[in-house]
């Protein structure tokens, strides 16, 4: 390994590490961060390591650097959420209802929409990856598949279906953050699978064509959802009263 790649390396796992700690909390908002000294002798890093560090954080919305200021957390609205690194470790520190909810509500937004395209675009290629991904959910169903790996391909292939650009662009960001909703949706249900019964009714519609009943099974799946994390935050409300 070259010594700038042993420098890029090293810069990410100080960016990794320190972002980690910012997203859990270790360091409270608009309080200044070690100086680059203290940071240099924390992680035994040179000078410029730290910079690029600090630097790639700034661009992830997590921290700003200004002269005698020093360095400082951003409140989380500022956070690039549609960043991968930011959202794993958000999700990766136990999301809080609220957010779960956030992301669903961004889903409602755009999965229905992706289903409506499908129907009207009709690429035959793409709907039979949606159906491929049926199939895996059903052998998950059977115990022959990994029934969150089935699901978010299920979810995929209806953004790839699309044909949109936007859409396409966003699949990173939804699979990686519905491997952590997936999984609590189902335990607030109460089951280890997703019902492929309910999702084969989104892929008939596309396969059909049917723009109306895509979009409206879609928003189904996402409403059952949403009602199960809202009962999950009224009933820890009630605990909580």
């Amino acid at each position: 390994m070259s010594r700038l790649e042993a420098g890029r390396n090293l810069t990410h796992q100080v960016t990794y590490q320190l972002g980690a700690a910012i997203v859990r909390g270790e360091y409270s908002v608009n309080d200044p961060l070690p100086t680059e000294a203290e940071l240099c002798e924390q992680f035994d890093i040179s000078r410029s390591v730290v910079r690029e560090a600090v630097k790639m954080l700034t661009a992830k919305g997590l921290i700003s650097s200004r002269p005698r200021q020093g360095i400082r957390v951003q409140p989380n609205h500022r956070w690039n959420m549609f960043d991968e690194d930011v959202l794993e470790w958000t999700l990766s520190s136990r999301p809080s209802l609220s957010l779960l909810r956030e992301f669903t509500e961004l889903r409602i937004g755009i999965e229905p929409e992706a289903a409506i395209l499908a129907a009207r675009k009709q690429n035959r290629e793409r709907i039979a990856d949606i159906e491929k991904a049926l199939l895996r959910m059903e052998a998950a169903e059977r115990g022959h598949d990994d029934p969150l790996e089935a699901d978010i391909a299920f979810h995929s292939a209806i953004l790839l279906a699309s044909e949109n650009r936007f859409f396409i662009q966003l699949r990173n960001f939804i699979q990686t953050a519905l491997r952590v909703s997936i999984a609590s949706t189902n335990q607030m249900k109460g089951v280890s699978v997703a019902s492929e019964a309910d999702h084969r009714t989104v892929y008939e519609a596309i396969a059909k064509g049917d723009v109306e009943g895509a979009g409206k099974a879609a928003v189904a799946l996402l409403e059952e959802a949403l009602q199960l994390i809202d009962a999950a935050i009224a009933a820890r409300r009630t605990e909580t009263a």
